[in-house]
């Protein structure tokens, strides 16, 4: 047990964030992407949400502000400008973490598998809401 740490985050899963170096990319996926076939690290958190999770990251992780994009979400085959309820849980949870001027990126399902496949790691949740897929590019921690 640990102080102040959400108890989400698993040891392995602590372990792979502290391993993270800036710039690195790690995904958390729904039930139904092909997290198996494509990790080159594998976190399974089964029962989980995929909102959850993120949130828990994201109280330990800082975002890359660095770079103009630092979170990606899957665009709704067929209909890349629809919205899909968890775009706005994802919109909230960065913006409590990283600031209201954090945006959530989009990437066609293709490009997104293809970025999911060179991520450092990609964390498979329970989750059952469909397009419940983030990608997450580390940034720095500053000295305080």
């Amino acid at each position: 047990m640990l102080k102040n740490i959400n108890p989400i985050l698993s040891p392995d899963l602590l372990m792979t964030l502290r391993s993270m170096g800036h710039g690195d990319e790690i995904v958390v996926v729904d039930a139904n992407f092909p997290a198996h076939s494509m990790a080159q690290r594998l976190v399974r958190l089964d029962g989980l949400t995929v909102t959850a999770v993120t949130d828990a990251i994201l109280s330990v992780m800082p975002l890359d502000d660095f770079v103009p994009e630092a979170a990606w979400r899957m665009e709704v085959v067929g209909n890349p400008q629809a919205e899909q309820p968890i775009f706005d849980e994802f919109r909230t949870i960065l913006a409590r973490h990283e600031g209201p001027d954090c945006s959530l990126a989009s990437l066609e399902r293709f490009a997104f598998y293809e970025r999911a496949k060179a991520a450092y790691a990609i964390v498979a949740t329970g989750e059952d809401r469909l397009y419940g897929n983030i990608i997450l590019k580390k940034g720095v921690v500053r000295p305080v």
